[in-house]
C-alpha cells in the first residue's frame, strides 16, 4: 500500500485496562485507508470500544493500563502524542452522547471543538452551520441541550465531531439512539461524506444490517483478538460461516400463551409537556396488561422516553390520569450512569435487601457470571446495559418498563434478552422502547408507536 493514502496503522497492539485480569486487545495489527469505511463487529466486551480510543489515543493516555505495540495516525505516534494534539485530526463520537456533552446550548457545544482549534468567529459559525446541516439538526442551534431526546443529542455529538472536520472519524455505536429512519439517514450522510471528503471512518456497530451495506471492510474481534479484516463482500461470507447472529434477523418467540391478565397500569387521555405551550406528549392512551409484553416505537423526539417514564412513576403528569397497580422497575437508557456501587454483586442486590446470591444468580442469568466482583464502569456498555437490567429484574416488578435495552448489546445477546423476557412474561406487565425493530418485533406482543407530534398509533 502506498504511503500517502494509509491515515492509520495498528502494529502488534495489546493492552489491559488497570487492574483488568485479562487483555483488552491481543496482538492486533490493521492500516486504514484514507476514504474508506469500516464496520468493526464482535459480541459485548469483545475489544471494539478499546480499538476506537486506541485509534484517537484515549488508549494509553487517558485510560492508563499496560500498552504494547504502536499506533499511528496522520504520521503521528499515538504513544508520544497527546490525545489533544490529535484534534483537528480525529474525531471521535462515543457510545453514550449523554456523557459527552459539556455545554448548555447546543450552539457552545459544536463551536466547542472548532474555537479550541483557535479557528476565526466567522469560520466556526460557517463550521457550527455546515455541521449541524448535515446531519439535520439546523432547527436544533439555539435548543438546551437538557431538553434533548437520546436520538437528537447522539446528532448533535456527531455534528460536533463534524464541526472539526477529522481526517479520521471513529464512531462507536451511532446508532443506538436513533430510530430506524434516522439511523439510514445517518449511515448514507457517514458514507457520502466519507467518499466526498476523503475521511476514514471506523464505526462500531450492533445493529449490522446497514452499516454492512455501505461499509468498505470488516474487521471482527473476539476476546481482543481479530479474527476477520477482509472486503464486504468475503466478510458477510465469513460470519454466515462463523458468526450468523450478526447477519440472520432475529428469531421470533411463540406468544401464543393464552389471554392478558389484569390491567397493571392504565394511562388515559395523558398529555405532558416540558415547556409551555410545546406539548411532547397529547391525549394518549394505553393499557398495559399481565402477561403482555408491549414495544414502544416511533421517532426521535416523539416522547417515547417521556411515555415511559409517566408510566412506571418517575415523571407526573400534567393531564389524564395513570393508574398503576403493583410496583414498577425501570431501566434507563444508559444504566450506567446511574451506577452507586463498586461492584456489580452489589449494585445488583442493592434493590433486593443486599440479597448477595440471588445478585450472582441474576449475573449469571444475564451472562455476567464471572463480573461479580468487577467494578461496574469496567465492564462495556453491552456488559453494563445487562447489569442494569439484571438489577431491575432482580426486585420482580409487577411492570417493567425498558427504555432501549439493546443498546450495545450484541446479537446474541439480544436473542437471549428476547428469551429472558419472554420467559418471564407471564409475571409481570413489559413496556419494551426500542429503535430496534427486529428485535421488538421478536419479541413483543403488540406494537405501538408514537407520531412526531406524540400521538399513539397503530404500529
Amino acid at each position: 500500500m502506498a504511503l500517502n493514502t494509509r491515515i492509520a496503522h495498528v502494529e502488534r497492539l495489546a493492552f489491559s485496562y488497570p487492574e483488568a485480569t485479562g487483555a483488552a486487545l491481543t496482538d492486533v495489527s490493521l492500516e486504514l485507508e484514507r476514504g474508506e469505511v469500516v464496520l468493526v463487529l464482535g459480541r459485548s466486551g469483545s475489544g471494539k470500544s478499546t480499538l476506537l480510543r486506541a485509534l484517537a489515543g484515549l488508549v494509553p493516555h487517558f485510560h492508563g493500563g499496560r500498552f504494547s505495540g504502536s499506533v499511528g495516525v496522520a504520521g503521528l505516534d499515538t504513544r508520544s502524542t497527546a490525545p489533544a494534539a490529535l484534534a483537528g485530526t480525529v474525531a471521535t463520537l462515543f457510545q453514550d452522547p449523554e456523557d459527552q456533552i459539556v455545554f448548555e446550548r447546543v450552539s457552545s457545544e459544536v463551536s466547542f471543538g472548532p474555537e479550541n482549534l483557535a479557528l476565526p468567529p466567522a469560520q466556526v459559525e460557517k463550521r457550527v452551520v455546515a455541521a449541524l446541516a448535515a446531519v439535520g439538526a439546523e432547527h436544533l442551534l439555539d435548543r438546551s441541550t437538557r431538553d434533548l431526546s437520546g436520538g437528537e443529542l447522539q446528532r448533535i455529538c456527531l455534528a460536533s465531531a463534524l464541526a472539526l472536520e477529522p481526517q479520521l472519524l471513529l464512531l462507536d455505536e451511532p446508532t443506538s439512539q436513533l430510530d430506524p429512519e434516522g439511523a439510514a439517514v445517518f449511515l448514507e450522510l457517514v458514507e457520502r461524506l466519507a467518499r466526498e471528503r476523503g475521511m476514514t471512518v471506523v464505526l462500531s456497530e450492533q445493529r449490522p444490517a446497514l452499516p454492512l451495506e455501505i461499509c468498505d471492510r470488516v474487521l471482527f474481534l473476539e476476546r481482543g483478538s481479530l479474527l476477520l479484516d477482509a472486503p464486504r463482500r468475503q466478510a458477510i461470507e465469513w460470519l454466515e460461516e462463523n458468526a450468523p447472529v450478526f447477519v440472520e434477523p432475529p428469531e421470533s418467540f411463540d406468544k401464543q400463551g393464552g389471554e392478558p391478565g389484569r390491567v397493571i397500569c392504565r394511562m388515559e387521555k395523558i398529555g405532558y409537556a416540558y415547556r409551555p405551550g410545546i406539548p411532547v406528549l397529547e391525549n394518549v392512551s394505553l393499557e398495559l396488561r399481565r402477561g403482555e409484553v408491549v414495544a414502544l416505537a416511533g421517532p426521535n423526539g416523539s416522547g417515547k422516553t417521556t411515555l415511559a417514564k409517566l408510566a412506571c412513576g418517575l415523571l407526573e403528569t400534567q393531564e389524564g390520569e395513570v393508574v398503576r397497580h403493583g410496583r414498577a422497575g425501570y431501566l434507563s437508557q444508559d444504566p450506567g450512569r446511574y451506577v452507586v456501587c463498586e461492584r456489580s454483586e452489589d449494585e445488583v442486590a442493592l434493590g433486593i435487601d443486599g440479597d448477595l446470591a440471588r445478585a450472582r444468580g441474576w449475573l449469571v442469568e444475564l451472562g455476567l457470571g464471572g463480573s461479580e466482583r468487577r467494578h461496574p464502569r469496567d465492564l462495556s456498555s453491552g456488559e453494563r446495559e445487562r447489569l442494569g437490567l439484571a438489577a431491575v429484574l432482580a426486585t420482580e416488578p409487577d411492570l417493567l418498563v425498558l427504555d432501549e435495552p439493546t443498546r450495545g448489546v450484541d446479537p446474541g445477546r439480544k436473542r437471549e434478552l428476547s428469551e429472558l423476557l419472554r420467559t418471564g412474561a407471564s409475571g409481570r406487565a413489559t413496556l419494551l422502547v426500542s429503535h430496534d425493530r427486529a428485535f421488538a418485533r421478536s419479541v413483543a406482543d403488540r406494537v405501538v408507536s408514537l407520531a412526531e407530534q406524540g400521538v399513539l398509533v397503530s404500529a
